[in-house]
């Protein structure tokens, strides 16, 4: 990559109870479980060789037990950030995608068409975690150039938009794109604007599983 640009590792958290019942997460504080601990030091083992300028982190604490643990090899502390929060799902949260579409059917269809504009029951639409995302993600960028490495440890929602940002998607779209629990993503900004993919949802460093689940009818979270 150009010397002066800014290389980030952007984690999904590892598993939680939540995600291996196929529940919506969004705000709520679900801790990882015991699998999601191992996944996450898998991925810590395989970054400990790395020279990590620094670790950031959505404040949740799926998202930042994960990036902890992937810290702890480094000696860093991680610096949490309300603005890598999971997509507000409201109403949503805790539920099943079966549940959420016996109660709000006509909704459900309405939000997975135009996520962008369809506001979750006391919750925010895709636009409203768009703007948030990306501006940390800018302002993270903006501090670290020269070649530096930085570990962002977020959520399904909001990786998914700074990597369809990045690829210039439609970000209505946005759910094509399959990052599972504890994947590894890697993006190269010169600047936000002429950043490039180098790696997708790459879960290597999880021997045994190396073949994810079945494909989920929503975005994870």
């Amino acid at each position: 990559m150009s010397s002066l640009g800014c290389r980030l590792y952007l984690v999904r958290h590892g598993e939680t109870a939540w995600n291996a019942e196929m529940k919506f997460q969004g705000h709520s504080n679900v801790p990882l479980s015991d699998r999601g601990r191992e996944q996450a030091r898998l991925l810590a083992k395989r970054l400990s060789k790395n020279k990590i300028a620094a670790f950031y982190a959505s404040d949740l604490q799926r998202a930042y037990e994960t990036a902890s643990i992937l810290a702890e090899p480094h000696g860093l502390a991680v610096e949490p950030l309300s603005a890598l929060r999971e997509m507000n799902f409201g109403a949503w949260e805790g539920l099943t995608f079966h549940e959420i579409k016996e109660k709000c059917g006509e909704l459900v269809e309405c939000w997975w068409n135009d996520p962008l504009n369809t506001c979750v029951p006391d919750g925010e639409n895709l636009r409203d975690l768009a703007r948030r995302v990306n501006e940390a993600v800018g302002w993270i960028t903006q501090r670290y150039r020269d070649g530096q490495e930085v570990v962002v440890v977020s959520h399904g929602g909001p990786i998914r938009v700074v990597i369809a940002t990045v690829l210039g998607m439609d970000l209505n779209f946005y759910w094509r794109l399959r990052l599972d629990n504890a994947c590894l993503n890697i993006i190269d900004f010169r600047d936000f604007n002429k950043a490039v993919l180098v790696l997708l949802n790459d879960r290597s460093h999880l021997e045994k599983e190396l073949i994810p689940g079945g494909l989920r009818r929503w975005p994870g979270k």
